[in-house]
C-alpha cells in the first residue's frame, strides 16, 4: 500500500484540504490502514512540489479530525479514524441538538437546517 496523492492547482479546494480530504479518505477506505506511517511534512512537501507549511496545516487538521496521531519524532501515523471520526460527528450532532432546543427550534426546523448544511458541504441536491 502507498500514499497516492493528487493535487490540482486549478481545483476549486485550496491544496492542504485536497492533501487532508484525499489523506482521510484513503484512511476510511482502508487504503491506508492503521498504523501506516505517512511521509514527512518535508518529504510529502517535495513530492508534491508544496510547501512544507502547506502538508504540515493538511497533517495538523488531519490530527485535529482524529485521523492519524504524531508520535513527536517517530512521525505521523494513520489512527482509529473511523471510530474517532464517528465520536467526533456524534459530539457535535449532541451539540447541535442541544443549541437548536435551546433556540426553541421545533424537531422539524432542526433537521430542516441539518439537511441544508449537509447539501451544502457535499454538494448535492438532495
Amino acid at each position: 500500500m502507498t500514499l497516492k496523492i493528487d493535487v490540482d492547482g486549478g481545483a476549486g479546494d485550496a491544496p492542504y484540504e485536497q492533501v487532508r480530504a484525499q489523506i482521510a479518505e484513503q484512511a476510511r477506505a482502508g487504503v491506508l490502514p492503521v498504523g501506516y506511517k505517512l511521509p514527512t511534512v518535508r518529504g510529502l512537501a517535495e513530492s508534491l512540489g508544496l510547501a512544507a507549511n502547506t502538508v504540515a496545516k493538511a497533517y495538523r487538521a488531519l490530527e485535529a479530525d482524529g485521523v492519524v496521531e504524531t508520535r513527536g519524532r517517530n512521525g505521523t501515523f494513520v489512527a482509529a479514524a473511523g471510530d474517532a471520526a464517528v465520536k467526533g460527528a456524534s459530539a457535535a450532532a449532541q451539540a447541535y441538538a442541544d443549541t437548536a432546543r435551546r433556540l426553541g427550534l421545533s424537531e422539524e426546523e432542526a433537521l430542516s437546517a441539518v439537511r441544508d448544511a449537509l447539501r451544502a458541504a457535499y454538494g448535492s441536491s438532495g
